[in-house]
């Protein structure tokens, strides 16, 4: 890959990566309900998610879920259903006005952005859109070179995610010292939630 191939796919990556989308709102989500350190583990899971996306699409599992329309709709089923169990645990929070809720310390946050990541079959298919344009055809490491694309690609969403993780969180911690407005941002946690499960399954 030459200087000029590599410039355009991280300026094409950014412009992706950036362009509104159900990651980047749970991103929004958690940092403005929960603080910059919530933001941030939550853009860090995410970002880890593409791992699995990446070895999916060098090892053809990527192409399955094309070919394939019931392993596509599995996997569709399982991110709803996701989806909706973490709109129920945010439905369960909504009235919590502990420290430790607002300042984001939920262990559990980063296996959550992960876990969404995974079971969004729609980001399988974008690799397996996007990554061949940048592969080499007379490559003799095509399986090698799609893993370094896609470790630069995470590394991206880390930086862009990470960046809008920590400043909603520096927002929302502002605006969640009242617990008036503290709960209003947790109900708008469960609306986004729901909101994606739905768009998601349609």
């Amino acid at each position: 890959m030459t200087l000029g191939q590599l410039g355009f796919f991280i300026g094409s990556s950014l412009l992706i990566i950036i362009a509104p989308g159900p990651d980047i709102l749970f991103v929004l989500a958690q940092g403005m309900s929960r603080g910059k350190k919530a933001g941030f583990t939550a853009a860090a899971g995410l970002a880890a998610g593409n791992i699995i996306h990446t070895t999916a699409a060098a090892l053809g599992i990527a192409a399955l879920l094309a070919a394939w329309p019931p392993a596509f709709t599995a996997v569709k089923t399982a991110g709803v259903l996701y989806l909706l169990y973490l709109a129920w645990n945010a439905f369960r929070r909504r009235n919590d006005d502990s420290p430790a809720a607002a300042e984001g310390n939920d262990p559990n946050l980063f296996i959550r952005g992960f876990v969404m990541n995974i079971l969004n079959p729609k980001v399988a298919l974008f690799y397996l859109a996007f990554f061949p344009q940048f592969i080499s055809a007379d490559t003799a490491h095509p399986v090698i070179q799609t893993f370094l694309l896609g470790l630069l690609f995470m590394m991206l969403v880390l930086f862009v995610f990470g960046s809008v993780g920590f400043a909603s969180g520096a927002i929302g911690g502002l605006l969640s010292r009242r617990p008036k407005i503290r709960k209003a941002l947790n109900w708008a946690n469960i609306f986004i939630f729901c909101a994606l499960a739905v768009k998601l399954a349609l």
